[in-house]
């Protein structure tokens, strides 16, 4: 009388067309991988460009005319998005308008309630315009009718 195997038995031998399908999923496997590495590495590597300062004096002459132009650059020294439009401007960033909102305690100061400086980092044009959030030097330049500089 023959009997059923157990469930822990060894299970039955794969054809060769099955290992070669098993194979095959497996290389396929593989190069998707590789293929989600490679992508992955190429994001990353942008995205830590992208958060790079432009090279020294880049932005100088631009930040420059953007603060004769009367505009104001609202923001507070605790605030990430605001050292990140900072960062944008490079060694340029000493010459923006920059009007710091908070005091010590991260209150808000009576000038910039007054303005109505709700978010950082806020822009406010002199014909009364603002933009809220990072901003592109090339956005401000436009905005402000600076040049943007074409080299270092």
């Amino acid at each position: 009388m023959a009997m059923d195997p157990a469930p822990h038995d060894t299970p039955p031998a794969k054809t060769p067309e099955e290992l070669a399908k098993i194979r095959k999923d497996i290389r396929r496997n593989y190069i998707v991988i590789g293929i989600l590495f490679v992508i992955s590495s190429f994001l990353g590597a942008v995205i830590y460009a992208a958060e790079l300062p432009p090279p020294p004096h880049l932005y100088d002459a631009l930040a420059r005319c953007i603060a004769s132009s009367k505009t104001t650059f609202y923001g507070a020294f605790w605030c990430p998005d605001c050292a990140q439009q900072k960062t944008k401007f490079g060694t340029g960033a000493q010459y923006l308008p920059y009007h710091e909102c908070s005091l010590p305690d991260h209150s808000e100061n009576a000038s910039c309630k007054s303005a109505g400086i709700t978010h950082y980092p806020t822009w406010v044009f002199p014909d009364g315009s603002r933009l809220v959030g990072v901003q592109n030097p090339s956005t401000l330049a436009a905005k402000t009718g600076c040049p943007m500089p074409t080299s270092t």
